[in-house]
């Protein structure tokens, strides 16, 4: 491979294809329908400049020399890509592309490679080992408090860089022979192969193992007693079985170039500029290593403002500094329980609450901000104007269940010692009510769930078909063939591994009362398997993550009424592998990108995600004994158990009273059941209008996306929404589209450096303040918008002394 990357083959010199097309009485189809039919699932892919298979004529050799120069950016032309499993050895040499089809891949991922660098090294296990202990450790004891800390993998992967440069400089490099294989601690400078593992180790480790909610919900809220060996034996099973379906997806969604996975481009991006020496300034360019320190300053100087010196800049619920007492007005702008329509914040936070802009494509978060408008800027204040459901006596958006009182529901109320539904309790206490934006997201979640299934039918299945019977070998990609140096991971590994997990998961089911069935565990495996796919394929595409866990809980709130503990469990089998499937593959396909070998990539997440088991177990079960008062309001240092209060709801709401009580015809919320079907017709008019309009913006229509990319809500909010919309426009339609070449070297530099300097800001302001002191700035830029409306929560109706709400009769 050339030094020099290049944007063509040098193939002898073959004159430019030019497409044609055939007049006919609809202009916007091609001659070439074939091509235009076949790409048709691939929104990355410009339909209206087909390119030529073979590579295009360098007519002068100063064209030639200026895109060597700068190929990634010059290089603006989607070239041809078949998504068909082709036989290599029937290929031509020059059918074989020499950079990836897509812009935003080659923007990113280098098509060099050194097959000798070393991996397996022992200061890459030592780094990968350290990080995964120190992450999980941190995340878990910051989880159960508010406000919070959250270490993500770029911290690891900023700080994994100095780390393996001193190991280089201070360990040994005398070499040992064991037993005829040659290593040493110091094998030569610390490389970008390593730093990508230590990296993927911090990664699967940073959202903490699911399970832990099922076992502080039984001990904190449930009152129940557990064992060590039930803790492990549910945490592992539960988070390592989706690893195993990992196996079968590689084909699907690892392999194939059109995957493009955007969340991995941006590691890409940041590990290139990491370890590039771009210290020499590039004629009319910044360099990119400089560019990146610049963004990460800024942003961690700027963020000391919207995160304490000046919070309003944050929450930014400008109307209702003006008209704080009209609660009207602050249910439609504001942004604690309001709907946000103030439409932008000036903290980067906020903006990329619901993902970084700069990362998920344009095409999709145009699906994902028209679907937001629709139900949550026209449905829901239609809702609660007109005090459907009684909302009107509730603040307009929360993430709280609500008694008739108007009230947080007590769910401790309705639960026997042994965890198990009180009905007769239930009939004397009180039917559970939902905010208007809760009830609008279950429908949302529902319609979600159906529409993966029926746009992956339509758009997928032959490929789907297809590949079952592909290999690597099969790939036309650059990448792809540049991987054919590694030996992949044998079937039998993830074989080995699923079969383990399930009778881990089999006996903890059946040994320790979880009042789970064996034949419901595997009922959730199955669905599990089965949600993999779609769900994987939609990551990769659109970056938008499928909120699935709504779906599990109803599934089992049928299947085993009052079982609030089964219902977590089966929740946690059938969301988490799914989940960990696509997160493996997510992680496979950065190690794709960067060159790593499969095997050494699947040692290092699996790993990891077993070391971490057992340190959130150890973290939280301190937690839970030695702090006072935990996951209680009265928490005095911050302790209440934010997100395990949510789950713990969740459970009773689904497992105990049941979407019987509450979704089923002729109960309260019945009508959301409709959003089922909406979800299953929804996409089958696009999909037909892009069939017979192919080179329309019908085919950019993704109801998936649609409706996936809205799990963020509630809590999240208008302002989350709009200003992630806006920004994205604006870099990834605006900037790529007339400012191609800067957008090129830039976009996903800027993302990870905005990205960088805000989680630093926040862990020094934590650590260095919120923490250990009592500091307070207290002015008007502070307080302005907690005194209203909107913050306090006051809904638009009062309820008297002696009123209820919500239905008379409801056991």
């Amino acid at each position: 491979m050339e030094d020099t990357p290049r944007a063509y083959t040098t193939q002898a010199a073959v004159n430019v294809s030019i497409p044609t097309f055939r007049p006919r009485q609809v202009p916007d189809v091609p001659e070439d329908v074939d091509y235009a039919q076949e790409h048709l699932n691939d929104p990355y892919l410009d339909l209206k400049k087909r390119p030529s298979v073979h590579s295009l004529e360098v007519k002068n050799e100063k064209e030639s020399k200026k895109y060597a120069e700068d190929a990634e950016s010059h290089y603006e032309t989607d070239r041809f890509s078949t998504s068909r499993a082709e036989s290599r050895r029937s290929a031509s040499i020059g059918e074989w592309d020499d950079e990836s089809p897509y812009p935003e891949v080659r923007a990113a991922v280098s098509t060099k490679d050194d097959p000798d660098m070393p991996v397996n090294t022992f200061r890459m296990w030592f780094l990968g080992l350290f990080f995964s202990i120190a992450v999980a450790f941190t995340n878990q004891l910051f989880s159960l408090r508010y406000p919070s800390v959250f270490i993500t993998g770029i911290v690891a992967q900023l700080l994994a860089l100095p780390l393996g440069k001193f190991l280089e400089y201070a360990l040994p490099k005398r070499r040992f022979n064991t037993f005829g294989y040659v290593w040493s601690f110091n094998p030569g400078p610390f490389n970008v192969k390593e730093h990508v593992c230590i990296t993927v180790m911090a990664n699967v480790v940073m959202n903490g193992a699911y399970a832990t909610d099922i076992i502080l919900t039984q001990k904190i809220f449930y009152r129940q007693h557990v064992s060590y060996g039930y803790q492990i034996l549910l945490v592992l099973s539960t988070q390592i079985i989706g690893f195993s379906f990992g196996g079968f997806l590689r084909q699907f969604v690892v392999w194939p170039a059109s995957m493009i996975w955007p969340s991995a481009l941006v590691n890409c991006v940041l590990f290139t500029t990491l370890h590039e020496k771009w210290t020499q300034r590039e004629p009319g360019h910044q360099p990119r290593q400089r560019f990146f320190f610049i963004v990460l300053a800024a942003s961690f100087v700027w963020y000391w403002f919207p995160g304490l010196i000046f919070t309003a800049l944050s929450v930014f619920n400008w109307v209702c500094w003006i008209v704080p007492n009209n609660v009207a007005v602050n249910a439609l702008f504001g942004t604690s329980t309001g709907l946000g329509m103030g439409i932008f914040t000036f903290d980067w936070s906020m903006i990329s609450y619901v993902g970084s802009p700069l990362v998920t494509p344009w095409w999709s978060q145009a699906n994902t901000i028209a679907a937001f408008v629709v139900m949550f800027w026209v449905l829901a204040p239609i809702l609660y104007f007109t005090n459907a459901w009684d909302t009107a006596y509730l603040p307009i958006s929360s993430t709280f269940a609500f008694d008739n009182t108007g009230s947080r529901y007590n769910i401790s109320s309705i639960v026997t010692e042994d965890g198990l539904f009180d009905e007769a309790a239930y009939a004397a206490y009180s039917p559970l009510l939902m905010s208007a934006t809760l009830a609008v997201a279950y429908g949302v979640l529902f319609a979600s769930f159906v529409a993966v299934f029926i746009h992956t039918f339509l758009w997928f299945r032959n490929d789907i078909i297809r590949r079952f019977r592909s290999s690597l070998k099969d790939e036309r990609d650059v990448h792809s063939r540049l991987m054919l140096r590694y030996a992949e991971v044998p079937q039998w590994w993830f074989g080995i591994l699923f079969v383990v997990c399930f009778i881990i998961l089999l006996v903890t089911v059946s040994v320790f009362p979880t009042q789970l069935p064996a034949w419901a565990a595997l009922v959730g495996v199955i669905l599990s398997a089965i949600m993999a796919i779609p769900v994987a394929m939609l990551q990769a595409i659109t970056n938008q993550i499928v909120p699935t866990q709504v779906m599990y809980e109803t599934i089992a709130g049928y299947m085993l009424p009052g079982r609030p503990v089964a219902n977590m469990i089966f929740k946690a089998i059938g969301f988490m592998g799914a989940q960990q499937a696509v997160l493996f593959s997510g992680d496979m396909k950065l190690g794709h990108y960067m060159k790593v070998p499969p095997r050494v990539m699947f040692s290092v997440q699996l790993v990891a995600a077993v070391v971490s088991c057992f340190v959130v177990i150890f973290v939280q079960d301190w937690l839970l004994s030695n702090i006072d008062g935990i996951c209680t309001r009265e928490q005095v240092n911050g302790f209440v158990c934010p997100s395990s209060s949510t789950f713990a709801t969740s459970s009773l709401v689904f497992g105990g009273i049941g979407p019987k009580r509450i979704f089923s015809p002729g109960a309260p919320y019945a009508p959301i059941m409709w959003f089922f079907a909406l979800g299953g017709l929804l996409p089958i008019p696009f999909y037909l209008l892009a069939r017979r309009y192919p080179l329309s913006f019908w085919r950019f229509i993704n109801i998936p996306a649609a409706f996936s990319g809205l799990g963020a809500m509630p809590p999240a909010n208008g302002i989350n929404y709009a200003s992630w919309a806006i920004v994205g426009f604006v870099f990834n339609f605006v900037i790529r589209r007339y400012r191609f070449r800067w957008w090129v070297r830039y976009n996903y530099i800027l993302s990870a450096g905005l990205d960088a300097g805000v989680v630093i800001a926040m862990f020094v302001i934590f650590f260095a303040i919120t923490y250990p002191t009592t500091v307070e700035i207290n002015w008007w830029g502070n307080n302005v918008w907690i005194n209203t409306a909107d913050t306090m929560g006051i809904p638009l109706k009062t309820i008297g002394d002696t009123q209820t709400i919500g239905p008379q009769a409801w056991s």
